[in-house]
């Protein structure tokens, strides 16, 4: 009994760390990396054209191909031995072995090579400019949460000023110093509070289970993040010239490279539809034998090789008339190429400008995050002040209510500024190409 009970309390311990378990900023982005839908798609995609390549690589190989049969002939029928006709029943069989090699293509074979490499390059870039988006993505949230705790850290800290507040306007109102509307007045506002602090609790909710829901993550009731006090690094890069970045990024950014490569695939397949208009040279070889026991003369091994023939030889194809097939594709392929190259110099044009608008949005959450720092040193120097006042019966409950909340009103601005800050920072540092997973905290 002793040992059941020890097991149960063994493997509720295992499962209570489990339940606690508090996810860090890294562990949540490893986690999406790792089971994003999107992501698992594109990596399926990665695998597809690393197929692609193989098969391309597969067409410089020759052709070898085998056959066999055997066939019980009754009626009139032709000996494949003698070329005979017969009216006898007999035993029939035959076989061999042809190979084939393209000496020349037009260097189609070479150019499809070519082009399943930029294929697979391309859905490299594709797979990480997803994990790029879904680890911001992700940062966004874990910050929002992050955003949500401390404005309910807040609330809760105040609050607490408020029931003490409450408890001494109680006894000044009983022993008759104070009215009785002072009381009421801060009753009110301990009920104000009570209520944001309801509806910051719900927010914190909320957006824990939102991020649990990007994880894939299904136990909303027991996911948490760990929490911190989140420094704010990479302010270095507004101090770079908004061209410095965007330089940067048009060299690391995987859109232009998509697009790059998409660019490059496209002649690949301009070039390759020119080679059809090229003649086409191969090689062959066959070998073939064949068995009948009509030959009564000669064994079944003996057949083989009395029978047995080869031939082998070249095969020249010339493209002279095809309904203007092959002369269309090139023009085909010439108009996907001007689009590809058009959507190059697009790609360039909206990275520019979204560099540009993430290099204003970080100045301007910098300015915003630090007007809210001064205001919160202001209405805290205000509220203290008072407070101060307000202990000593120089200012009434409801003047002192009006302090307290617009210094509270300031501390969640200020944290929303912050956090604001450190997502804008982000996403310039990804920008200038500094890896997802090495973003720092």
């Amino acid at each position: 009994m002793k040992n059941i009970l020890l097991f149960v309390f063994i493997v509720f311990s295992a499962f209570s760390g489990m339940a606690q378990q508090k996810w860090t900023l890294q562990e949540c982005i490893q986690r999406a990396l790792e089971e994003n839908i999107q992501i698992r798609q594109a990596e399926l995609d990665k695998e597809s054209a690393a197929i692609d390549k193989s098969d391309a690589i597969g067409n410089f190989l020759p052709s070898l191909n085998a056959n066999a049969s055997v066939s019980k002939n009754t009626g009139l029928n032709i000996d494949p031995t003698s070329n005979l006709v017969t009216t006898t029943q007999f035993l029939s069989a035959s076989g061999g072995i042809n190979t084939g090699y393209t000496l020349f293509d037009g260097l189609r074979n070479f150019k499809q090579v070519q082009r399943a490499k930029l294929t697979a390059l391309s859905a490299q870039y594709g797979l990480e400019k997803l994990q790029d988006d879904i680890a911001l993505v992700v940062a966004n949230g874990y910050l929002q949460v992050i955003l949500n705790k401390e404005n309910l850290k807040v609330l809760k800290s105040q609050n607490e000023v408020t029931q003490q507040q409450l408890q001494q306007t109680q006894d000044l109102v009983d022993g008759g110093v104070s009215p009785r509307g002072d009381l009421l007045e801060v009753q009110a506002q301990n009920a104000t509070e009570i209520q944001s602090i309801v509806a910051a609790e719900n927010a914190v909710q909320i957006s824990l289970i939102s991020l649990a829901q990007t994880l894939l993550i299904r136990d909303y009731k027991s996911f948490d993040i760990a929490e911190g006090d989140y420094a704010i690094y990479g302010e270095e890069m507004l101090l770079l010239a908004p061209e410095k970045i965007i330089e940067a990024a048009k060299e690391e950014r995987n859109e232009v490279k998509i697009a790059q490569t998409n660019l490059e695939i496209a002649e690949k397949d301009v070039q390759i539809a020119k080679g059809a208009q090229l003649p086409t040279i191969s090689a062959f070889f066959g070998y073939s034998t064949r068995y009948s026991e009509q030959d009564i003369f000669n064994s079944f091994q003996d057949q083989l090789y009395i029978n047995d023939g080869i031939s082998y030889g070249l095969q020249l194809n010339v493209p002279i008339l095809n309904g203007f097939q092959a002369r269309n594709n090139v023009k085909r392929s010439k108009i996907t190429a001007d689009r590809a190259a058009i959507n190059l110099e697009q790609t360039k044009l909206d990275l520019e400008s979204n560099v540009y608008q993430a290099y204003l949005d970080a100045q301007g959450a910098l300015k915003s995050y630090e007007a809210a720092q001064k205001a919160a040193e202001s209405q805290e120097l205000a509220y203290s002040y008072g407070k101060d006042r307000y202990d000593v019966g120089l200012i009434n409950a409801f003047d002192f209510s009006q302090s307290k909340q617009r210094y509270d009103n300031a501390q969640i601005d200020l944290n929303r500024a912050k956090y604001d800050y450190i997502f804008k920072i982000k996403v310039l540092e990804l920008y200038f190409g500094v890896p997802a997973d090495q973003l720092k905290f």
